[in-house]
């Protein structure tokens, strides 16, 4: 029979056994306090990754003694919702734990509010974002938001003492754990990650080995992905996903997109980045574009997961199979060099505001063109500050729709910009 991992292993199943989160489970303090009394309110654990949210809930269902119920925001929906509500009516109340909990839409927490205000069920949520942005503030207002703090040094270094000592599998090897730096520093404070990756060394390297730094690094380079879910996977794996719509390469979009789903990924994280590459990548050149993929993140905001990956599918194979343009995001980055180079030009005197009548007495606004009153509503005039007049920014590419724009400037601006 497999083991489980080693984090699951030493997960803490009473309050003195936690490393870290003195504030909120040492002596004294207002959650170890409600917890020892036997009664909590409804709470959401917020802090980064792998910090003991879903070991204190664990540690209050086994303290409490009642019915416990656990979902997970990227898998359920509100069936599940209610299955678990109709469960607790017959326990005169449970406690329903949910991991990731930002990840629900307001549809899923609207489910969830009626049994809360009853008291039908007590909510343990698990966040890693802000629950003011990514919580109802109806269901927000009905719990209270904890906040855990990132793991120090010294705990994380104590949970390797720990995993040296008391689990029974790595204490047989007998160990050596000479160095530490590079499993902190590849954890990224995560303890889950830590000790997993701790794990992965000490069964590679057997009994009587000596951990160091180097050989640390060594062993784990190549499986860190196995355990870097937030970490260095999350920004490969994203940059996979857009280099191949970039490429306009549908089936490796889909394909990262899978892996980014699977993972657990954050949907407005997938959504957003979508909306970036259809005005970096895209562009002018499929106005489009930016219109799906900005309704593809108003949507999946509304749905979630499970159904939400139809929709990111859909715009990634659009985005993938559309014409492309870079052409926008090379003229702002221009123009932003520019004025790093060349600081706060003057604006010319006919383009300024004049509100007053001293700033009309200095000429603010005079001989400004009203292009509406020229044919074709176009009058040829200077906007640029004369240091810099006549510089282009925007240059149209190849491709049908900014082919139409080349035309359109060549008729208006080849003077002064030379289109």
């Amino acid at each position: 029979m497999q083991l489980p991992p080693l984090a699951e292993r030493l997960r803490p199943q009473i309050l003195d056994d936690l490393i870290g989160q003195e504030h909120l489970t040492g002596k004294g303090s207002i959650l170890r306090s409600a917890i020892e009394q036997g009664k909590i309110p409804s709470i959401i654990l917020w802090g980064p990754p792998g910090v003991g949210k879903t070991t204190i809930a664990g540690i209050i269902a086994n303290t409490l003694n009642q019915p416990f119920f656990t979902l997970s925001a990227i898998s359920s929906g509100v069936k599940d919702i209610r299955e678990v509500i109709e469960m607790a009516k017959t326990k005169n109340g449970a406690i329903l734990f949910i991991d990731e909990i930002h990840r629900f839409n307001k549809g899923q927490q609207d489910a969830l509010l009626g049994a809360v205000e009853k008291g039908i069920i007590t909510l343990i949520g698990a966040s890693t974002e802000n629950p003011s942005f990514e919580v109802n503030s109806a269901l927000l207002s009905r719990s209270q938001v904890y906040v855990l703090k990132a793991l120090s040094e010294k705990d994380l270094n104590q949970l390797l003492q720990i995993a040296l000592e008391k689990d029974v599998t790595i204490n047989s090897k007998k160990i050596v754990l000479k160095e530490t730096e590079s499993l902190i520093r590849l954890s990224g404070g995560d303890a889950r990650k830590l000790l997993n990756l701790f794990e992965l060394v000490c069964d590679q390297l057997g009994a009587n080995g000596v951990v160091t730094d180097e050989l640390a690094m060594q062993i784990a380079q190549h499986k860190i992905a196995l355990y870097d879910k937030t970490g260095e996977q999350h920004y490969d794996i994203i940059s996979a996903f857009i280099k191949s719509m970039r490429g306009s390469d549908p089936n490796a979009a889909v394909y990262w997109l899978a892996r980014m789903i699977e993972g657990g990924e954050d949907v407005k994280f997938i959504a957003r980045r979508m909306m970036i590459f259809a005005s970096e990548d895209i562009g002018n050149a499929n106005p489009n574009a930016l219109l799906l993929a900005n309704t593809t993140f108003q949507s999946v905001n509304v749905i979630g997961y499970p159904e939400s990956r139809i929709i990111l599918s859909q715009c990634a194979v659009y985005l993938a199979t559309s014409v492309k343009s870079n052409a926008s995001y090379l003229a702002i980055d221009e123009a932003l060099a520019m004025v790093r180079k060349t600081g706060d030009l003057p604006v010319p005197l006919h383009l300024r505001n004049a509100p007053t009548k001293m700033m009309k007495q200095m000429d603010y606004g005079k001989d400004y063109q009203y292009a509406h009153q020229f044919e074709n509503n176009f009058v040829l005039q200077e906007f640029l500050p004369e240091a810099i007049s006549g510089t282009r920014f925007y240059s149209p590419q190849k491709n049908a729709r900014e082919e139409e724009i080349r035309q359109f400037l060549k008729t208006r601006w080849k003077e002064i910009y030379g289109y």
